[in-house]
């Protein structure tokens, strides 16, 4: 379960994220790496008779630079997809960081400064973000939601068979170049910039490394005479739990003040792996409020799980409650299920001030 409420929605893709101390634009900016608030966009609210031009308002909601925003208009799934990707990205951020410190707060302020400096938690933000859009995309094209794509194209599976059988691969080729296209190229001369693009680049590869085949047979009697195969992506939680674990292994790269930055990925042996996240400087303990989180007070907590590393050391408070929860539930004829109510008393910790 997530803790706590999470108004998603709406973000801005083209806020400029200064540094300090490090001068230049930095690499693409998208969903969780804007700097306004999100928040819920009541799309429901258009009249019926302006729904076949609803995604216009929606594109224009959303902020977008002149290319973005026209690549948003061309295609109505577009808008929706892109609202789909911010949405799924914040909820897996969370989730993967529900047991931590820093637990992917979101709220403007906190999130902005965040995006000034050269975190892990600013290489996880930009590499969850395209990871959302490119998976977002490759599904929206096989779901037919999308007018300029559709199935898989890989010329080695049979797709029309495919779908003619149901079966329809996830067009990532499309989703890859999409995203490539709609983030536009940023200027890479400094640290910071090409740090960002780096971990852009690394959402996007996490997705097509876990690209899998399915296949079908069809034949009389279950014989396998006829089989049609097509690519799925892994499930987006799949993903957001790999780029956890490389913002656990993330490699800090080059120096604070852009002095005598070090190379990145392939242009020496310092960093042999470019699956790696990278930062540029170490991120704060989280533990009190600060300009980059609210800190920990407060927070629930797992007793012998999480509660000494987030309370950190400044021990925990233990409430006791009676919730009262549906147990003992079967599935009746027909067809409905039936439960009993169960109260039962449970203990809660929170961190001290």
């Amino acid at each position: 379960m997530l803790d706590g409420h999470l108004l998603l929605g709406w973000l801005s893709f083209t806020v400029i994220v200064y540094l300090l101390n490090l001068p230049g634009p930095t690499a693409a900016y998208f969903g969780l790496t804007g700097n306004e608030p999100l928040s819920i966009l009541p799309l429901n609210s258009l009249p019926e008779e302006n729904m076949g031009r609803a995604h216009y308002k929606l594109c224009d909601r959303l902020k977008l630079e002149k290319k973005q925003r026209r690549m948003c208009r061309r295609d109505p799934g577009v808008a929706e997809t892109l609202r789909e990707a911010i949405t799924m990205s914040a909820l897996e951020c969370q989730y993967q960081f529900r047991f931590e410190r820093w637990n992917c707060t979101l709220e403007g302020r906190h999130r902005a400064n965040i995006l000034k400096r050269g975190f892990k938690e600013t290489a996880f933000l930009y590499a969850i973000s395209s990871a959302g859009l490119t998976h977002a995309m490759a599904k929206a094209c096989s779901a037919g939601r999308m007018e300029r794509c559709t199935c898989d194209e890989a010329p080695d599976l049979e797709n029309r068979k495919a779908w003619q059988w149901g079966g329809c691969g996830d067009n990532l080729k499309y989703a890859n170049k999409f995203v490539k296209d709609f983030l536009g190229k940023r200027s890479n001369k400094d640290l910071r910039a090409r740090v960002d693009m780096h971990n852009t680049n690394v959402g996007m590869k996490v997705i097509k490394a876990g690209v899998e085949t399915t296949c079908k047979c069809h034949g009389v009697s279950g014989s396998c005479t006829v089989q049609t195969c097509w690519r799925q992506l892994l499930p987006f939680h799949e993903i957001g739990k790999q780029l956890k674990q490389r913002y656990e292994t993330s490699v800090k790269v080059g120096s604070s003040t852009n002095e005598q930055p070090q190379p990145l990925p392939g242009l020496n042996d310092q960093i042999p792996r470019t699956m790696d996240l990278l930062h540029i400087e170490d991120s704060p303990s989280f533990c009190r409020p600060s300009k980059y989180s609210s800190g920990t007070a407060a927070r629930k907590c797992y007793k012998d799980k999480n509660c000494e590393a987030i309370c950190c050391g400044r021990g925990h408070n233990t409430q006791s409650r009676e919730v009262t929860r549906p147990c003992q539930c079967q599935v009746r004829w027909c067809c409905y299920v039936e439960c009993k109510q169960c109260t039962q008393r449970e203990e809660v910790y929170t961190c001290k001030g």
